[in-house]
């Protein structure tokens, strides 16, 4: 399965954005982009252009939730089909993806970490067992770890590992106990990142 090998404190330095946890102190250290030439890309405080703005933005939210380039241009082409503002529906149907929702159900303390746990075959939806990250999850349906899986060192030491966070959204209910999340709703904007600014990837493929 195709995925972004890159580091993910280099790209997060490349965006000026954490896009892992790990990378928060990076960028505190180091904020200019990785590469030799970072200090000499053009003189302090000038003028972003529209178009780098756009693109920027959109490298950011691509690399956030990991999804390769002709998967998030797909993502996009979708959200314009369907009903509402492109730049929430774009958002909606990446919080709604497997990965996401273990991350965001704190069984995984970054969406890559999430990402190998659904591909390594560790839950079960539905009663089915799932290793695609990119399956779209919808009211109604539970994810929860294999039973087998739960014998492993990772979910016998999961408070350990991957503590519960701060936060759960509201769409869906975590049952830490079980290992288990089951989704009540769908994610609104407010459920995504508050720091995305949508319009602009919507900008970027409408040139």
């Amino acid at each position: 399965m195709a995925r972004d090998t890159q580091s993910i404190v280099k790209m997060s330095r490349r965006e000026g954005y954490a896009l892992h946890p790990k990378a928060h102190k990076a960028l505190v250290k180091r904020s200019t982009p990785p590469g030799q030439a970072a200090n000499s890309r053009g003189p302090r405080g000038a003028k972003v252009s529209q178009y780098s703005r756009q693109l920027r933005e959109k490298q950011k939210v691509k690399r956030l939730y990991g999804l390769l380039e002709k998967q998030f241009s797909n993502l996009m082409k979708e959200a314009n089909r369907k009903e509402g503002q492109s730049g929430t529906v774009l958002l909606q149907l990446l919080e709604q993806r497997a990965d996401n929702v273990v991350y965001r159900a704190g069984f995984a303390t970054s969406r890559r970490a999430a990402r190998q746990l659904v591909t390594h075959g560790h839950f079960m939806l539905n009663g089915t067992r799932v290793d695609i990250p990119s399956i779209r999850l919808k009211p109604g349906d539970t994810l929860v770890v294999r039973p087998r899986s739960l014998l492993t060192e990772y979910f016998k030491k999961l408070d350990e590992v991957s503590p519960t966070p701060p936060a759960i959204p509201s769409w869906v209910k975590v049952d830490r106990k079980k290992v288990q999340v089951a989704v009540t709703g769908l994610p609104t904007r407010d459920d995504a990142e508050l720091d995305i600014s949508e319009q602009l990837i919507v900008e970027y493929y409408s040139r």
